[in-house]
């Protein structure tokens, strides 16, 4: 998938997305130094803004650690759901990063929280069985594969991770659901992510097109839905919302997510999604306006 089809893609599911809530005047700045004097609190995406795949984006390590040094809260607000959260902290160490684990907020912390809250259930699981179940061991899970009986007996299903995803496996998804219409808990809403040899394909694809071909009931964790920053207010406590900015690479997921909480906003122009790539034409057709467009994180 190219960035324009997964542009178009975004934009076909604007139904089941926050509506933009205020228009920022997309004013450029250089890289995320501009925004100290503005900001006390930094909320960055991951996949675009601190690093492509698994390589750091260049001084952007420096940049994080200069704004901690300097007071600022800096945390990471990311729909990655597919991995435990010890393995992202030691992702970010070895990448140069230096977060405490409580400022690492995740979509799979956002779907482990509303687990634990919700009836005790069989849940098919959507994930990569070899990364472990970090975080899950407490839940009824099982790894869907191509045994159709698994999912005829999940009671209720949760998507985390598709990297080993199958078109076998979401048919077997869809017909499940055609059947007997359950409960799915999308823990990434992300179609795409940028990785470093292009997109990669992520639940929140497989989820719309769930939602497209069943009755089914679909209940999104991360950004652009305020579940995601619910949990990292519930860090942060009180704070002056117009301190507080969103960073990241997606029109439809940071910016969109940063505004419906009431943040500023700042787009990465030369990484991530829109890398090498034209801003102003999605910006006017999507009508979600940052704050701040920055040319580098």
């Amino acid at each position: 998938m190219n960035v324009t089809e997964a542009f178009a893609s975004y934009e076909r599911v604007r139904h089941r997305l926050p509506r933009p809530t205020s228009g920022g005047s997309c004013k450029r700045l250089p890289n995320l130094d501009a925004l100290a004097d503005e900001m006390d609190v930094f909320l960055l995406d991951a996949f675009g803004v601190l690093n492509i795949g698994d390589t750091a984006i260049a001084g952007v390590p420096e940049r994080v650690a200069t704004l901690q040094k300097a007071g600022k809260r800096v945390m990471i607000v990311s729909n990655a759901a597919g991995f435990p959260h010890a393995n992202l902290m030691e992702k970010y160490k070895r990448l140069g990063y230096n977060f405490a684990p409580e400022d690492v907020i995740t979509s799979r912390k956002a779907t482990l929280h509303a687990l634990h809250h919700a009836p005790p259930v069989k849940w098919g699981l959507m994930a990569t069985e070899s990364l472990g179940r970090g975080d899950i061991e407490p839940f009824d899970m099982t790894y869907l594969a191509e045994d159709a009986a698994a999912y005829a007996a999940a009671e209720a299903f949760v998507l985390l991770g598709s990297a080993v995803w199958t078109e076998t496996r979401q048919t077997l998804l869809e017909a499940s659901l055609k059947a007997h219409p359950r409960p799915v808990y999308v823990g990434n809403p992300d179609i795409v992510a940028p990785r470093e040899g292009g997109f990669s394909i992520e639940p929140g694809y497989f989820a719309h097109r769930l939602a497209d071909q069943t009755d089914v009931e679909l209940q999104f964790f991360g950004k652009p839905f305020g579940n995601i920053f619910d949990l990292a207010f519930s860090q942060l406590g009180l704070v002056e919302r117009n301190r507080v900015v969103m960073v990241g690479d997606s029109l439809h997921t940071d910016i969109l997510g940063g505004q419906s909480a009431g943040l500023k906003t700042a787009l990465i122009a030369d990484y991530g999604f829109f890398s090498g790539h034209d801003l102003q034409g999605p910006i006017e057709t999507s009508g979600i306006q940052p704050d701040y467009i920055l040319q580098q994180p």
